[in-house]
């Protein structure tokens, strides 16, 4: 390690953090910070990379070769997007940042810079993890003696010239986080969130490609920004070529003044480099998220959970609901959650939300005897809040109308009869605190479902742009719920999946992956969530039939089969359903918990199957000894015999007893006869060469139907 203080720096120096995954080769001379190159694993750190990578002087440009670096200055030639803006009234609007000291080891990199013309300290951290994951994050101090208005940090990553094509994800309510894949083009291609919370549109992570790149191949450069709020990902390409990819926080007009001597944390972003495709970025993120040790599986197995909003609404009957408890305990759910209707006022949705204490007109004793009627059951009691919400119609709003982010003279247009309580506000922050903490304290609660059912408009605290604090307070309440209920979980809902960011994961432990059950719709959604999201993450459960949100009617096998591959559970009047498909369930439920440990810590495959109307997908555990798959028909085949399903990801030389499972129901066809391998009930034996390369070949599926394969070593 060598530390720089000062002056010119008058040789190059090059700087490699590396791990098994990936590499980051800096150049730190000149007073400048270079990233040279971010990529696949470069064990040999001997050349002159300076020198290869310097551009040539061209016609019609500066006199000598420049470099802007990490910070993208306009003032040392840099025509593109900048990675700081800001200024003092005016002033003081361009910098030109000069290194003042490095520290590195093999895997991290900090340095600070000064601009003393602009009275500004900035410190950059880059730590590259043993998974791959590079995580940068950065803080600004004014050392100056008047405030300076920050107006935007955007962290920019390099990309090579062969990275010729961007996927990112958009989406809406109940149809959440579908791709879209585009080539790189010449300009700046940006996707913005304004709405206060990353949203439903939220790209989760962008991800620059090589033109091959599908889940089991290619090169994939992504980055996510790690935080819940309002946020901007940008890939750009420059005239001369120069390609970058971009993300960070966007901040509303004045939202961060720094005070004179004041620093300002800049939320961080989390960037990953595979050669392995998706399925290899995926690997980066699923290791280094269960390597924390607050991971759920790290804690205990992921219990099977029923949720019953769907199947009670606003009608918290005593009787109704212990009639589903009743039937959920028989089926062997481990986990029940009360949801929206618990407190006062709470009979439909246009009152109640605020006042956090239990509607005695419907729970006269309180919430203690249903919680014990459920624990005596054998079940976990969960339940529902939304305490970042008030409605006007609320005890709390007529006390502290002023509690709602709002700009002055005006009141944000309503959504779904509600408001933003303004938990900037420290009155408002303690009262939703000591009510949420009251409630927790008094009843025996394993688990909190937290929603957040609108966007944040006219987000203003005092005259001030407030979604930057806001988001902060959130991270803060749920830090303080943990800290006063260590073994509290949390799931973060937000009118379905609208708040699934790599900001929030550290603080909640599920997420409610979309409202919208219909099995058809979920199995993309829950494709490409999976994308940074492990399975153990997201709450995938069996909805009834026709589905709650488009109505559309699937059978039980389609739905259990869905909702298998994740942290399984129910929302359905379960009372209502068929002898038939309650047997179904115990046995879709058995078969979860006997398969939740391979489910939770394997790799996860989706499969580069050649007909894009069946998705083959499935889970591969680390040792290679066993794995569960699933061939899923979304429409129907091209063809009269569908594409051989091959399943990669298993040791080629390895005997495998292959076979169809029928715990989750049994598929309907379009055939005479099933393919010879699943006529056998005990399977047949193929090596994982012949898996991955030959492959299976699956039944004739009507849409909206799948079936499950069970693989396991017969050494």
């Amino acid at each position: 390690m060598r530390i720089y203080l000062g002056g010119t720096l008058a040789n190059s120096e090059i700087i490699t953090l590396s791990s098994p995954k990936s590499s980051l080769i800096f150049d730190a001379s000149d007073n400048n910070l270079v990233i040279k190159y971010w990529g696949a694993p470069i064990a040999s750190q001997g050349g002159d990379v300076k020198a290869a990578t310097t551009d040539p002087v061209a016609h019609s440009s500066f006199d000598l070769p420049l470099t802007s670096g990490v910070l993208r200055e306009h003032s040392r030639g840099f025509l593109g997007h900048p990675t700081i803006s800001g200024h003092r009234n005016g002033q003081a609007w361009s910098t030109l940042f000069s290194i003042t000291k490095i520290d590195h080891t093999s895997s991290s990199l900090t340095a600070h810079f000064a601009d003393a013309s602009a009275h500004l300290q900035l410190t950059l951290n880059y730590q590259l993890n043993e998974f791959g994951i590079l995580h940068v994050s950065a803080s600004l101090t004014n050392t100056g003696d008047d405030d300076y208005n920050l107006e935007e940090f955007t962290y920019w990553l390099p990309l090579p010239d062969r990275a010729s094509e961007v996927l990112d994800f958009t989406g809406r309510w109940s149809r959440e986080r579908h791709p879209q894949r585009n080539s790189i083009r010449y300009g700046l291609l940006s996707r913005e969130i304004r709405e206060g919370r990353s949203g439903h549109d939220y790209t989760i992570a962008q991800l620059a490609l090589a033109g091959n790149t599908e889940f089991g191949h290619g090169e994939v450069w992504a980055l996510s920004v790690a935080w819940s709020g309002n946020s901007v990902h940008h890939i750009e390409r420059l005239a001369s070529g120069e390609t970058s990819i971009g993300a960070g926080e966007l901040l509303e007009p004045g939202e961060i003044i720094l005070g004179a001597g004041k620093t300002h944390t800049i939320p961080p972003v989390i960037a990953n480099y595979t050669d392995a495709g998706f399925d290899g970025l995926s690997d980066n993120y699923y290791k280094w998220l269960r390597s924390r040790p607050s991971h759920p599986t790290n804690i205990r197995p992921r219990p099977i959970t029923l949720n019953v909003w769907e199947a009670i609404d606003f009608d918290h009957d005593d009787e109704k609901i212990k009639a589903i408890v009743d039937a959920a305990a028989a089926v062997g759910v481990e986990r029940f959650v009360l949801d929206d209707g618990w407190f006062n006022l709470r009979r439909h949705d246009q009152a109640g939300l605020g006042d956090w204490v239990v509607d005695k007109s419907v729970w006269p004793d309180g919430l203690g005897p249903i919680i014990k009627y459920i624990n005596d059951k054998g079940m976990e009691f969960g339940l529902w809040f939304e305490g970042e919400m008030i409605n006007p119609d609320s005890d709390l709003y007529r006390a502290h109308p002023e509690w709602i982010l709002h700009e002055a003279g005006r009141t944000p247009p309503l959504w779904r009869h509600q408001q933003v309580l303004d938990i900037t506000h420290p009155g408002a922050y303690e009262h939703v605190l000591g009510q949420v903490d009251a409630i927790l304290s008094e009843y025996k609660i394993a688990y909190i479902k937290w929603d957040h059912n609108r966007v944040l408009v006219d987000a203003g605290h005092l005259g001030q742009a407030a979604v930057h604090n806001q988001t902060a307070a959130i991270y803060r309440l749920f830090a303080e719920l943990k800290k006063r209920h260590p073994k509290l979980e949390i799931e973060s809902c937000a009118s379905g999946g609208a708040r699934i960011d790599l900001g929030v994961i550290d603080y909640v432990d599920r997420f409610w992956t979309s409202d919208n059950n219909d099995a058809l719709e979920r199995q993309t959604i829950q494709r490409w969530t999976g994308i940074a999201v492990p399975p153990e993450l997201l709450g995938t459960h069996i909805g009834p039939r026709p589905g709650n949100q488009n109505r559309r009617v699937t059978e039980i096998n389609f739905r259990a089969i869905t909702a298998l591959f994740g942290h399984a559970g129910i929302e359905w009047d379960i009372t209502k359903a068929s002898p038939s498909e309650i047997e179904v369930i115990k046995s879709w439920i058995a078969l979860y918990k006997s398969k939740r440990g391979l489910l939770h810590s394997g790799k996860a495959i989706r499969v580069d199957h050649p007909d894009q109307n069946s998705y083959v997908y499935g889970v591969v555990a680390q040792d290679k000894s066993e794995a569960l798959f699933a061939i899923a028909a979304r429409d129907m085949s091209e063809s009269t015999f569908p594409a051989m399903a091959r399943i990669p990801g298993l040791e080629s030389d390895r005997i495998y007893r292959v076979r169809a499972l029928v715990d989750a129901g049994v598929a309907q066809t379009m055939q005479r006869g099933y393919p010879a391998w699943m006529n056998n009930e005990s399977g047949i034996t193929l090596s994982g060469a012949e898996l991955a390369h030959i492959g299976l070949r699956p039944p004739i599926l009507p849409p909206e139907n799948a079936i499950l394969i069970e693989i396991s070593s017969t050494n």
